[in-house]
């Protein structure tokens, strides 16, 4: 059986509430919500929370809800992997067989159904314990600078300070939409960001990480886009 398993705890400090406050008309977590289900992939959809309003928005848009997340799993400190090895150990307990599970952000309005497909075939085709949508920085990561405690400025990379742009090697990162795994992967606790995970490329445009109202407002921005 495969599971969307969607983290959503109450705590959220920079954007209070982000994951039921309103984005174009739905809570924000109705939109990571309807993409698994549209997706076809999923068995269930479940939202781990430890919250009982985000439990019951999250049932009015059809996932389920069928365990509290525990205390220690809610602070700001614990890892996105740890909660799915929660979930997914409930479910192995519980007696259901978990073949793959898919972790999706509650904070991800520009994941499609589509998306969500072509991440498990790139995981099963590839034969990797994961995969997870990965996106190009727009501007070369060996020009990165810091700022110490009196403004002044240090390259992250000094090596690199006289070489040309397009002689630098493209960087990736994370997107932070989804992350499908092998049941069995998230058991034992594999590295996602290693030779395990398969890379789904997407375009800029589809990836807005939702961390400060800054962030939020980009989102907007992009979606009326």
């Amino acid at each position: 059986m495969k599971f969307a398993i969607i983290p959503a705890r109450g705590g959220s400090k920079r954007i209070p509430r982000k994951n039921i406050k309103p984005f174009f008309g739905q809570p924000m977590i109705a939109w990571s919500i309807k993409a698994a289900i549209s997706s076809g992939c999923f068995d269930r959809v479940i939202v781990s929370t430890d919250d009982s309003e985000i439990a019951q928005i999250a049932r009015d848009y059809g996932a389920e809800t069928p365990f509290v997340r525990p205390v220690d799993l809610s602070d700001d400190y614990t890892a996105s992997t740890e909660v799915v090895r929660h979930a997914v150990e409930w479910l192995f307990i519980n007696g259901f067989d978990v073949e793959a599970a898919c972790c999706i952000y509650a904070t991800a309005p520009f994941i499609t159904p589509e998306l969500i497909q072509q991440s498990y075939v790139s995981m099963i085709s590839q034969k990797k314990s994961y995969a997870f949508t990965v996106v190009s920085y727009d501007y070369p990561v060996q020009r990165a600078i810091t700022l110490d405690e009196n403004g002044n400025i240090e390259m992250l990379y000094p090596e690199y300070r006289d070489t040309r742009s397009q002689d630098l090697k493209e960087a990736w990162h994370d997107a932070g939409q989804l992350y499908w795994g092998l049941g069995e992967a998230w058991m034992e606790r594999r590295p996602i960001f290693s030779q395990y995970s398969a890379p789904v490329v997407i375009p800029r445009y589809l990836a807005q990480d939702i961390d400060t109202e800054e962030d939020w407002r980009q989102a907007e921005r992009l979606y009326q886009l």
